[in-house]
């Protein structure tokens, strides 16, 4: 099996490896331009940003954006309140909340809810700003441990937030409060 990753918005880079990969310390980047993407073995769907409307994401594909998860309330509730923005600015109709530990709902959770509401594919976008191993390791088990529960339904997990220079500007703003 292979976990690919697609671009929400054009300016990120996508990361493409297979599970044996998963942790490693040079992952393989690629141009979103240049991605066919292709299950493993087991599943042989092809997926193709090309045919998804709307930077990548489909009327029937289900979003997760998942966070680490805090043992604090009031950080868990950022998320929700983040991915009700993220809904009304993007229009996308299944976008669900997650949390990689620690909270509910688990990608798991997720994962399951937006089958239910009709998602024929499912795109984990992970809510941290850089590559690591939450990125690389945990999250893609996490979410092929979900997609045993729900087969013929592919998944890709997007790169981090990373870098783009809006990112200084609100810095500055919030450093300037």
């Amino acid at each position: 099996m292979s976990v690919e990753s697609l671009v929400l918005f054009p300016q990120f880079t996508v990361k493409r490896c297979s599970i044996g990969e998963v942790g490693t310390k040079n992952p393989i980047w690629v141009h979103p331009n240049s991605l066919n993407f292709q299950r493993g073995p087991s599943r042989t769907k092809h997926l193709s940003i090309k045919s998804s409307s709307r930077d990548g994401v489909g009327d029937k594909d289900g979003v997760i954006i998942v966070d680490h998860g805090s043992r604090r309330r009031e950080s868990n509730l950022m998320l929700k309140q983040f991915v009700a923005m993220f809904r009304e600015k993007t229009g996308y109709l299944i976008v669900e909340p997650a949390h990689m530990e620690l909270a509910e709902p688990s990608i798991k959770d997720a994962f399951g809810s937006c089958v239910q509401q009709g998602a024929n594919r499912v795109i984990v976008s992970p809510f941290f700003l850089f590559p690591g191993r939450h990125w690389c390791q945990d999250i893609p088990s996490l979410t092929a441990e979900a997609a045993k529960e729900h087969p013929g339904v592919p998944y890709i997990v997007t790169a981090p937030l990373g870098l783009h220079e809006q990112l200084v500007w609100f810095l500055i703003a919030g450093c300037c409060k």
